[in-house]
């Protein structure tokens, strides 16, 4: 069994902005073995095709740059490498898992604008949902918070898609044996 734990940008605005339709501009996954060994990474930009255009707050929020997203593929070939990469066409045991439902929503609503399938989206593990439960709090922390609390330094950039994937794997690793699939 592969355990796929992976981590979305998106674009994104300050407050409430009625009318946009957020895309995915990265994906960062790390590939864990049965055993919580990392055996891939992977980290790509995408470019957006509804607001080409990042918005200011989008890049404080994530530090991606325009320039970024501009020289990067599109949806449709990006996601086609990381299906391969997860090994869903080659039949590989695996099950993505990202920190809340946003991650795994994204990807379902990217896979539908651009016409594509998404039963490859399933099966997931919601680690927020179940790292809550495990630890029997009332109410959910942040990646960051949790990373702080179970002991870990954070590496990287947070709101980076292969930092907080990276960061993630920490948690899943330790509960390996705990999550529900």
């Amino acid at each position: 069994m592969n355990f796929i734990i992976y981590d979305l940008e998106a674009t994104c605005w300050n407050g409430h902005a009625p009318g946009k339709t957020s895309e995915i501009i990265e994906i960062g996954a790390i590939r864990l073995n049965g055993f919580g060994e990392i055996t891939g990474e992977y980290n790509r930009f995408v470019q957006p095709i509804i607001h080409p255009i990042l918005s200011p707050f989008c890049k404080e929020l994530t530090s991606i740059e325009q320039a970024n997203v501009d020289r990067a593929k599109k949806f449709e070939t990006v996601i086609e490498e990381f299906q391969d990469w997860v090994g869903v066409f080659d039949d590989e045991n695996y099950v993505l898992c990202s920190w809340g439902r946003y991650d795994s929503e994204m990807l379902r609503q990217d896979c539908r604008l651009h016409d594509l399938e998404t039963d490859w989206v399933f099966p997931t593990i919601n680690v927020k949902d179940q790292y809550r439960k495990i630890k029997k709090l009332n109410k959910p922390w942040g990646l960051k918070k949790t990373i702080d609390r179970e002991g870990f330094e954070f590496e990287g950039i947070h709101h980076r898609a292969i930092s907080d994937a990276l960061n993630l794997s920490k948690i899943f690793v330790r509960y390996l044996d705990e999550w529900v699939y």
